[in-house]
């Protein structure tokens, strides 16, 4: 939060900082050392967009910014997106350049889900990153880009698209739903820029990381839920299956982890038990 206020520049702030049921003693650091931030604390975590969404019903400005807490803020890079918003009156939400701690590209923009981009996806068939991403390394860093999805560690949205398509979706705990929210901006018109001049440091993940197993169950609910609302029952029951059958072919191989070495083995064992539960669930999910 330090960062935002260092590098403020001439952009006139309104920081809501919503506490999202922790029990570290958040809240009382961020009154004694922020106190020109506002406030909410809240008794259970609400998710990504229940959290987000206290805190836009807070705010004011033409513009809302959506920033994880474990993120830095670069010089300019408020002014640069909010120069780049003001001089496209088209654009709903614009992303940053998000970096990882050593400089290196964080990638943060994806196309928009669909089952076709799943199935390769999943089956890791040519052309297709198995992370689902745009091959961000090979853009230009001083051209913004039009993409359809941004990740939302650092989401800038115009209030006029907001007021339009609603707030994010609260029946997403976790996971897409800064990916459903980028749709229903690009089906109401508006245009999704990733702008690449401004940087913000995303150490990304350091919470999710603490409950990998139940952040992937959360990341697969939450795509069969965007499935099912923007696509039908039909799309989304084609997902399920693709799930399972991918989920199966994957614990097929569970007896040649074995023949790996102790790391190794370590981690794909873990990625079996998260499919083997993923399979399990999946029939109720």
């Amino acid at each position: 939060m330090t960062s935002i206020f260092q590098n403020q520049g001439p952009v006139r702030l309104q920081v809501v900082v919503v506490d999202n049921g922790s029990i570290d003693g958040s809240p009382q650091m961020v009154r004694s050392k922020f106190p020109r931030v506002q406030l909410i604390e809240c008794q259970k975590n609400l998710g990504f967009a229940g959290g987000n969404n206290l805190g836009i019903r807070q705010s004011n400005g033409r513009y809302v910014l959506l920033l994880n807490p474990d993120t830095l803020v670069k010089p300019d890079a408020l002014v640069k997106l909010l120069n780049f918003m003001d001089g496209h009156p088209r654009v709903g939400g614009a992303g940053a350049r998000l970096l990882n701690p050593d400089g290196s590209l964080q990638y943060s923009c994806s196309p928009a889900p669909t089952l076709s981009r799943e199935i390769l996806r999943m089956l890791r068939l040519p052309g297709i990153r198995p992370d689902g991403y745009y091959p961000m390394e090979r853009w230009d860093v001083k051209q913004p880009r039009t993409v359809d999805v941004l990740l939302g560690a650092c989401l800038i949205v115009r209030r006029e698209a907001l007021d339009q398509v609603g707030l994010l979706d609260e029946q997403y705990f976790m996971y897409s739903e800064e990916v459903d929210l980028c749709s229903r901006l690009r089906r109401s018109g508006w245009d999704i820029y990733w702008v690449p001049e401004a940087e913000v440091i995303h150490f990304g993940g350091q919470s999710t990381r603490q409950a990998s197993s139940e952040m992937f169950m959360q990341l697969y609910e939450s795509k069969l839920k965007y499935f099912r609302k923007n696509y039908g029952r039909f799309h989304a029951l084609a997902y399920k299956l693709l799930l399972m059958a991918s989920s199966l072919i994957r614990l097929l191989f569970v007896p040649f982890i074995w023949l790996e070495d102790s790391q190794r083995r370590r981690v794909h064992l873990a990625q079996a038990g998260n499919y083997h539960r993923l399979l399990m669930k999946l029939p109720s999910m």
